[in-house]
């Protein structure tokens, strides 16, 4: 399973952004989809996660002003991000835990980053 991760950028305090990240490959079922964020020297922390059925969990520091969304049939996660705030800027990561065929348990599956600057 590949996550490609588009979308990021450098934006100004209080814009919005929109990231995207397709899942593709060998691919039975993708369970939960999510974004996880990693500031420099620190440990990665989430961001939004989102059921197969819509349910969604976000970080406190988020709430109200990013929404998670997801295309099931198409294998995509959505992040639109709104009123951004410079503490946002951080390496956005993209998960999925996936079964690649039915005989085997899901796996988490990680895309390769994208940078997201908030700065004037």
């Amino acid at each position: 399973v590949q996550l490609v991760e588009s979308g990021g950028g450098l934006v100004q305090p209080g814009g919005s952004l929109g990231l995207s990240c397709v899942a593709s490959g060998s691919i039975f079922s993708i369970n939960a989809m999510g974004w996880y964020r990693q500031l420099p020297g620190k440990q990665r922390e989430l961001v939004a996660t989102i059921t197969p059925s819509g349910s969604t969990n976000y970080a406190d520091s988020v709430k109200g002003r990013f929404t998670i969304s997801r295309d099931n049939a198409k294998n995509t996660v959505y992040l639109q991000m709104n009123s951004l705030k410079p503490e946002d800027t951080a390496v956005y990561y993209c998960y999925c835990s996936a079964r690649e065929r039915i005989s085997v348990p899901s796996s988490a599956y990680w895309g390769q980053g994208t940078q997201v600057t908030v700065s004037s």
